[in-house]
C-alpha cells in the first residue's frame, strides 16, 4: 500500500516513496496532479514528468479555450442582431413557416402533376424560386428555409391545404 507525507519533509536520500512506498533509493521532488510528493524514481518517470507538463500546460489550454468560447459568442452575437444583410422591407418574423402536414411534400406532387405542370412552371406561374418548390415537394421547407408566403402561395394556387392546423 501506498504511504503518504506526513509534511515532516527532511533528508530525501534513502526516503520512501510517496505514492507507491517503495522503501530505500534516492527519492526526487516531483508535482503530481498539483501535488509536491517524494517519489522514487520508477513513479518520477511515470507519473512526475507528466503531471508537471500536464499541470503547467493546464492553465494556458485552459485560457485559450475560454477565450475561443468568448470569440465564438462574440461572432454569434454579431450575426444574430446583424440586418445589414436583409433586403430592405423584409419582413422575416412576419413570414415564417407554419407547422406543416406530415405528407406536404407528397400533397403537393400530386397537386402539380393533377395540373399538368412542372416544377418550374409552377414556380413561375407563383412567380417563386424553383429551389424553394422543389425544396417543399422533396419535404425538406425547413431545411431549405422556405418561407410562410411561399406555402400560403402554393396552398392557394394549388387548393390544397399543407399547414398542420391541429
Amino acid at each position: 500500500m501506498a504511504k503518504y507525507s506526513t509534511g515532516s519533509g527532511g533528508d530525501s536520500a534513502g526516503g520512501s516513496c510517496e505514492l507507491c512506498g517503495a522503501d530505500g533509493g534516492d527519492t526526487q521532488t516531483a508535482s503530481v496532479a498539483g501535488a509536491t510528493l517524494e517519489l522514487c524514481s520508477d513513479c518520477v518517470q511515470t507519473h512526475g514528468e507528466n503531471s508537471q507538463a500536464t499541470s503547467s500546460d493546464a492553465p494556458d489550454e485552459q485560457e485559450r479555450k475560454r477565450r475561443a468560447a468568448q470569440n465564438t459568442a462574440k461572432i454569434q452575437d454579431s450575426q444574430s442582431t446583424d440586418t445589414s444583410h436583409w433586403e430592405e422591407g423584409a419582413d422575416y418574423d412576419g413570414d415564417q413557416l407554419p407547422y406543416l402536414v406530415s405528407d406536404y411534400g407528397t400533397r403537393v406532387t400530386e397537386a402539380r402533376q393533377d395540373r399538368g405542370l412542372q416544377t418550374g412552371e409552377l414556380a413561375d406561374e407563383l412567380e417563386l424560386p424553383e429551389d424553394d418548390v422543389l425544396a417543399v415537394e422533396q419535404g425538406r421547407a425547413t431545411q431549405a428555409n422556405v418561407k410562410g408566403s411561399t406555402i400560403a402561395a402554393i396552398e392557394a394556387f394549388l387548393d390544397i391545404e399543407l399547414a398542420d392546423t391541429s
